[in-house]
């Protein structure tokens, strides 16, 4: 497929939607992908990354390894992600703070649409497919009223977190962030990268190492469950289409849940910085919320999530033209 630069300027302004998808719990990276046109193209690139590589670089040379792995096109994707979480996660720690409700409407609004969306792309409905979707509904729900683990502080563990949120992230409908959140590491992640740059601009290197070999163990586990991940999910879309999608449009209709912007806290905690972070909270209705609930201007941010989904969509339609 050939592709001009503005092409790749395209993917990597998607890769930017997907890295700020990812830093907000309740919201997938994959759903963006899905919505965007790039999905399956990203899973099978991403399959086709392996040792195999470096043998059809010494046969061929490093740029048919390169254009076999699709190169050009997981550079663009990836840099937009990199880009967008290094410098949208101390934005979104800021609104997560001071506007939840508003930014929790927003997603919740774009999660609303892409359930429509993804459930659409199903041809050919049955009992297995409405079954599907009934059970991981079910699933997904209970998963989002589980309590959050205490903050990971052994590196196995940073390991651990890494590898099973990343298999979320490149999932339609399950969040990586918010599986952090259960896993107690959410904190520590967006920690991490904010330290990260913080380290580097004020040159405090001791943040920054620190920072940097927690990045490296959950990008580390982020790799290995990348690689181990993208096989089955590209077998599931090749030979299982239907069922795949059912099962996505399950998870997402659970999850919303999570991401339903009026919340009643019911415990919290003390973090690393000494701050009170929620642990567990459920949903409530906006006239039981607890201060202002911001009715209208949450309605006008729900439809604006949605409206975005409709323009990524219109995005996606033009994936055979980039």
């Amino acid at each position: 497929m050939h592709r001009r630069f503005i092409d790749y300027l395209v993917i990597t302004f998607k890769g930017i939607a997907m890295g700020a998808a990812d830093v907000v719990p309740g919201v997938s990276g994959g759903t963006i992908a899905f919505i965007s046109g790039i999905y399956e193209e990203l899973i099978e690139s991403i399959d086709k990354v392996n040792l195999g590589i470096f043998k059809v670089w010494k046969q061929s040379g490093f740029k048919t390894a390169w254009k076999s792995i699709n190169g050009n096109f997981l550079l663009a994707l990836f840099s937009g992600i990199a880009i967008s979480i290094l410098s949208l996660a101390k934005i979104i720690k800021w609104l997560l703070y001071n506007e939840p409700v508003l930014l929790w409407s927003f997603f919740f609004g774009l999660v609303l649409a892409s359930i429509l969306y993804i459930a659409k792309q199903i041809n050919g409905w049955s009992a297995k497919i409405i079954i599907a979707i009934i059970a991981t509904s079910i699933l997904s729900y209970f998963i989002t009223l589980a309590e959050p683990f205490a903050s990971p502080d052994s590196p196995f563990y940073l390991l651990f977190c890494g590898f099973i949120a990343i298999i979320a992230m490149i999932l339609p409908g399950v969040s990586g962030a918010f599986i952090l959140l259960i896993l107690g590491a959410y904190q520590t992640a967006i920690d991490t990268i904010n330290n990260l740059v913080e380290g580097l601009t004020t040159g405090n290197m001791d943040l920054f190492k620190d920072a940097l070999f927690k990045f490296c163990l959950l990008a580390i586990g982020a790799i290995v469950g990348l690689k181990v991940f993208s096989k089955a999910l590209n077998w599931m879309f090749k030979h299982h289409k239907n069922l795949t999608l059912a099962i996505l449009t399950g998870f997402m209709i659970g999850s919303l849940n999570k991401i339903w912007p009026w919340k009643e806290v019911l415990k919290t905690r003390i973090d690393s910085h000494g701050e009170v972070v929620t642990l567990l909270d459920r949903s409530i209705l906006p006239t039981s919320y607890d201060g202002n609930n911001q009715l209208i201007m949450a309605a006008i941010f729900i439809i604006l999530g949605f409206a975005t989904i409709l323009i990524l969509e219109s995005l996606g339609k033009q994936k055979n033209n980039v």
